[in-house]
């Protein structure tokens, strides 16, 4: 699977999930009950963030993967 159809794919996953989370708290907020919201907001951030690193790691470190740029698909 290519990487970038993968990354879209956590993409789209991730806006799912964050529609999610905020009808969840448009509920919590409706009954008066607090959400942890910025523990929900930190992890969802985080896992962002370890997604990208480790893309971005695997691309620059992969010599192999130079050897296939220069094929025209």
């Amino acid at each position: 699977m290519p990487l970038d159809r993968l990354v879209l794919i956590i993409v789209c996953v991730l806006a799912a999930a964050g529609i999610t989370v905020y009808g969840g708290v448009l509920i919590f907020a409706s009954t008066q009950m607090p959400p942890l919201i910025g523990l929900g907001l930190l992890s969802i951030v985080a896992l962002v963030a370890y997604i990208g690193w480790r893309v971005v790691a695997e691309r620059l470190g992969n010599k192999e993967d130079d050897h296939y740029d220069r094929f025209k698909n």
